[in-house]
C-alpha cells in the first residue's frame, strides 16, 4: 500500500481514535505517541509509517508474538491481540501532521492534561510515552530523561525513545530493550530469571 504526497496531505488534521481495551477490561500498558502522522491518519493505525520501528520493536521485545504490517493498516485481529494483552495506544495530540514539530507547545500541554485524565480514569499499570522532548513540553519537566518518571497515582510512568525513523539514535534492538522494561513493569512480558 502506498500513498501519493497529495493523498497523504488530505489526511492533515484527521484524528486517530485511541486503541484501548473495553471499559472494565484491564489496561496494563498504555503506549503514548506524540501525534498521528499522515500515514497513521490514512490507515487509522498508530505508528503506521513504513519507516516507523514501533511494531518491529514490540515484536523483538516479545510484547507481540505476530508481526504487524503497520503500513497496510492494522487488522481487527491485530487490534484485538493488543487489547487482549491489556495494551492500549493513544497520543498526546490527536490531530495528524506531517511532522511532530508542527505542533505547538500549547497543544502538547493540553494533550498532557487529557492524557492525565485518561490515566486517572483507566488506571493503567504503566504509561509509556514515546518521545522525551514532547514529554518535557507536555508536562513541564524540562530535565526529564528517557527512563522511569515519578508515578501518576498508581501508574508507573516511563519515557521511551521515539520509534520514528527520523530518530537516528535508535535501532529496533535498542527500542526493543527500552520497551521491554516498560512491558515487564506492566506484567505484559515475563521478567527474565536471574
Amino acid at each position: 500500500m502506498g500513498f501519493t504526497r497529495a493523498e497523504l496531505e488530505s489526511f492533515r488534521d484527521v484524528e486517530v481514535p485511541d486503541l484501548l481495551p473495553a471499559p472494565g477490561e484491564p489496561l496494563r500498558l498504555l503506549f503514548v505517541g506524540i501525534n498521528p502522522g499522515l500515514w497513521t491518519a490514512a490507515t487509522q493505525t498508530h505508528f503506521a509509517h513504513p519507516g516507523n520501528r514501533f511494531y518491529p520493536a514490540l515484536l523483538r521485545a516479545g510484547i507481540l508474538d505476530v508481526a504487524v504490517d503497520q503500513a497496510a493498516g492494522m487488522t481487527e485481529d491485530d487490534r484485538d491481540a493488543l487489547r487482549r494483552r491489556g495494551i492500549g495506544i493513544t497520543n498526546l495530540v490527536a490531530r495528524a501532521t506531517a511532522r511532530a514539530d508542527e505542533l505547538t507547545a500549547e497543544e502538547l500541554r493540553v494533550g498532557g492534561e487529557r492524557l492525565r485524565s485518561l490515566v486517572a480514569e483507566r488506571s493503567p499499570r504503566v504509561v509509556a510515552v514515546a518521545g522525551v522532548t514532547a514529554y518535557r513540553t507536555a508536562f513541564g519537566e524540562r530535565r526529564a530523561q528517557v527512563g522511569e518518571q515519578p508515578r501518576w497515582g498508581t501508574s508507573q510512568v516511563f519515557v521511551l525513545p521515539n520509534p520514528s525513523g527520523l530518530n537516528a539514535h535508535e535501532t529496533v534492538e535498542t527500542l526493543a530493550t527500552a520497551y521491554a522494561v516498560a512491558a515487564r513493569a506492566a506484567g505484559v512480558i515475563a521478567t527474565p530469571a536471574p
